[in-house]
Parts: C-alpha cells; sequence; structure tokens
C-alpha cells in the first residue's frame, strides 16, 4: 500500500546527532543479564526523552489481575468521559518502563482527547512469552469492565512502541479469535512483527520454538475482522519492513489501514522528542488520528 511520507531536512541530521550520542554512553556490564537489569534502572534523560506535558492529569495506579499485580499510569486531559486508550511501551519484551515515554502517553491524551493508560506489562527472560501478551489483553479486559470508574465512554484504542507495538497487534489477533470485543483502533508504532532470531531479545523472549502467530502477527493466517489500524514506519530503522509488510497484509484483508513513514528517521524516535523532531510529530500526528476515528465513530 501507498505510504503517507513525512519528511523534514531536521530528520536526517538530528538522527546522525542522537546516534552519536547513543554511541559515546558507557558500556554496561559485559554479562548481558546484569547489562539488563542496569539498563532497566536507568533513568530517561530528559534532554533526550522530553517531559510530560503539564497540561495532562496523572493519576498512578496497579492492575490487579489474577495472580500478577501490574504498575500503570493514567493520562487525562480533563476529568470528562472520553475514549479509553491502552499505550504500551518498547524494550524487545526484555526493557522499557512507562517512565521512559511519558513525553509521548501525556501528549497524545491532550493531543487525541483521550484517557491513556501506560503500563508496565511483565518483561522476559524473567516471565517469557505469553506473559506479556496476556497482561495486555487481560489489562484490555480490565478496563472494560471499569469503564464509568475510570471515566471512559465505552471507545477504546490499543497502541504501543516496537515490542509494545507487538503485543497490540498480538492482542487483537487474541480478542478476534476468542471472539471477545476488540478494540476500536489499533496504533502500531515501528513494530516488530515478524521472526528475528538475530536480535538480542529473541531468545529470551521465545524459550521455545513454538512462536504462534500472536506472538509474530505477520505469520497469522488471516488478518480478516482486526480493529482499523495507523501504523508508523521509520525510514532508517531495520524494523522497517515489518511496519510495511502489515500494512498491507491489513489493506489486502479489508482492515482499513492508515501507513505513515517518518523519512530518514531511527527505530524508537518516540522516545527522543528532544533530539528527533519526528518524535513531537508523530504525538501530535496520533492525537490527530485519535480525534479523527473516534469522532467518526461516534457519528
Amino acid at each position: 500500500m501507498k505510504a503517507e511520507i513525512i519528511d523534514d531536512p531536521r530528520f536526517g541530521s538530528e538522527t546522525d546527532d542522537l546516534l552519536k550520542v547513543l554511541a559515546d554512553q558507557p558500556a554496561l556490564d559485559p554479562d548481558p543479564y546484569q547489562a539488563l537489569l542496569l539498563d532497566r534502572e536507568d533513568l530517561p534523560d530528559p534532554e533526550l526523552a522530553g517531559e510530560r506535558d503539564p497540561r495532562a492529569q496523572v493519576e498512578d495506579l496497579m492492575i490487579e489481575l489474577p495472580g500478577r499485580s501490574l504498575a500503570a499510569r493514567i493520562y487525562r486531559p480533563s476529568s470528562q468521559p472520553r475514549p479509553i486508550v491502552l499505550w504500551l511501551h518498547g524494550g524487545g519484551f526484555v526493557g522499557g518502563h512507562l517512565r521512559d515515554i511519558e513525553y509521548a502517553t501525556s501528549g497524545i491524551a491532550v493531543a487525541g482527547n483521550v484517557t491513556v493508560v501506560s503500563l508496565n506489562y511483565r518483561l522476559a527472560p524473567e516471565n517469557p512469552y505469553p506473559a506479556g501478551l496476556h497482561d495486555v489483553r487481560d489489562t484490555l479486559r480490565w478496563i472494560r469492565n471499569r469503564t464509568d470508574e475510570l471515566q471512559g465512554d465505552g471507545r477504546m484504542a490499543v497502541g504501543g512502541q516496537s515490542a509494545g507495538a507487538a503485543l497490540a497487534a498480538g492482542a487483537c489477533l487474541l480478542a478476534r479469535d476468542e471472539n471477545t470485543p476488540l478494540p476500536d483502533r489499533q496504533i502500531l508504532c515501528y513494530p516488530t512483527l515478524d521472526l528475528h532470531p538475530d536480535a538480542d531479545w529473541y531468545q529470551w523472549y521465545f524459550p521455545t520454538d513454538q512462536v504462534p502467530a500472536t506472538a509474530v502477527p505477520l505469520r497469522a493466517s488471516t488478518l480478516e475482522g482486526l480493529p482499523p489500524a495507523l501504523i508508523l514506519a521509520a525510514g532508517r530503522d531495520v524494523l522497517r519492513d515489518d511496519a510495511l509488510t502489515y500494512a498491507s497484509r491489513l489493506e489486502q484483508d479489508d482492515v482499513p489501514t492508515r501507513l505513515v513513514e517518518y523519512a530518514d528517521t531511527m527505530h524508537a524516535f518516540l522516545n527522543f522528542p528532544n533530539a528527533l523532531s519526528a518524535g513531537r510529530h508523530a504525538v501530535e500526528l496520533i492525537g490527530a488520528d485519535l480525534r479523527s476515528a473516534f469522532s467518526a465513530r461516534r457519528s
């Protein structure tokens, strides 16, 4: 399918500069697992990650699910009932935290006039597949059962970045196949949707050879019946083809799909909005897309 291309002369130079900054950061512990633990504790640099939108009302809560409690943070533009968006951070299924993406989650809430629930799902290797996916599925059900309590209006979306986008896509497949209510929209930002055995996280997230379609959505036999999608791709992302191929598959299976590619931009650009103007633009684009999608559904 044809992508909308967002290009700006700043994108390439900003990406080059950020990659140099990241390359100059000190090396972590040579032991992979210890390095992972250190990385999980590392707080985001506000000079790169930006700050929470001060217009958003913020609430922390624990989501109680069978056998586990999950931390979440809610962002609201006001106290009026509105659609709820479950948002999932990236991190290769082994890292990441809701605090890493507060510019995006708070900004999407304000720009989209939605309530955003940002979730800390369980991570591998301690909790390999399907733990994180089941957290997303069960949290969507938890939200639906508490719509009034969360000041929702019955409309819902799910979205995320990288691994979080894979979990969002997988949760939509699960809902379809389990014949449970689907979100009204899915937002997949530079998603990882296919098998990538050379990636560092792969063996930790998939400890066996069993990788069903809910783990790698591009391997699903059909994408019919899934929610309409907004998919963001990055021109300098090794996962770019995952986004483009999934968008084409969705379109072929009659799922309304909007594909937007940010040219000359790196993976995870939403994590670095102070350094990458593409990240700031994408927050506004996602917000506008949600406003339009929910307005159309209400009418």
